[in-house]
């Protein structure tokens, strides 16, 4: 009896065509993930504020659709503030872009660490080196005589003068936002300035930097070096201190830019 002959051309054929489709099923998802954003920025105070602060940086990003998160971070200390930040990054849902002002910028420094920060931005903050504390960032610039921080009181907290605190920390918000902010600040434990820092995320993640080059509370001369230093994109914006309160757009956009910048791995 003649054997029944299968068509021997169909098999590599189909085999050809899955493969081809296997192949650009698997481009399709690379790219797709590759041209994925982060959608979670995570904001974190830093000393004489809270988070209170970022009201309108956060109304900017949330009509953007981010999904925005703000650190109640209490100001006592480096282990206790990055433990504060921590505990928010362990309830996000994918990577963020991890954000902190002023001392903010210490805390974002470790907690950046983490695997689900894809990305850093210092909005007129500290960038500390290893083996350095605050303190030797300051006296590495020359010292502005309108800043206002106290000498720690008797339970070792700093707080800013009530007499310089417009022209020092917030000078184009008008004086009476100033007060209540003076009113109700959040002082910093003295042992953040002298807490002497190790790995910093800095230094493996991508990062992008905000001078406020009205700055009496930071030296603007220390923050286009520490900017600098950290390699990644340095935005100059005219303003005091608290310019993620006085310029919330135009520091929301940069948010936004990193958020856009920095791909999920």
């Amino acid at each position: 009896m003649k054997k029944k002959t299968i068509n021997s051309g169909y098999r590599p054929k189909s085999r050809l065509t899955l493969m081809v489709f296997l192949l650009f099923s698997c481009c399709g998802f690379l790219a797709n993930h590759a041209s994925a954003q982060v959608k979670n920025i995570v904001l974190v105070h830093g000393a004489f504020a809270d988070g209170s602060g970022y009201e309108e940086v956060y109304r900017i990003l949330k009509s953007h659709g981010y999904n925005v998160s703000v650190v109640p971070n209490p100001d006592t200390g480096i282990p206790d503030d990055v433990a504060a930040t921590n505990r928010v990054l362990a309830r996000l849902d994918g990577p963020c872009i991890l954000a902190g002002h002023s001392y903010g910028g210490a805390i974002i420094s470790i907690a950046g660490l983490s695997k689900k920060v894809a990305g850093l931005v210092y909005i007129a903050a500290f960038v500390p080196d290893p083996g350095h504390s605050l303190f030797d960032l300051l006296n590495s610039a020359p010292h502005d005589p309108l800043t206002g921080i106290n000498p720690p009181d008797k339970f070792g907290f700093d707080w800013y003068d009530k007499a310089k605190f417009h022209t020092g920390f917030c000078a184009d918000l008008p004086q009476a936002e100033a007060d209540f902010m003076y009113d109700s600040q959040v002082p910093i434990a003295n042992s953040a300035f002298l807490y002497k820092f190790k790995d910093v995320a800095w230094k493996t993640k991508p990062c992008w930097y905000i001078v406020a080059s009205d700055d009496h509370s930071i030296p603007p001369v220390l923050e286009r070096s520490m900017g600098k230093k950290t390699g990644g994109k340095v935005y100059e914006i005219k303003a005091s201190h608290v310019v993620f309160i006085s310029h919330a757009k135009e520091v929301a956009t940069i948010l936004e830019t990193a958020a856009k910048s920095a791909r999920i791995n």
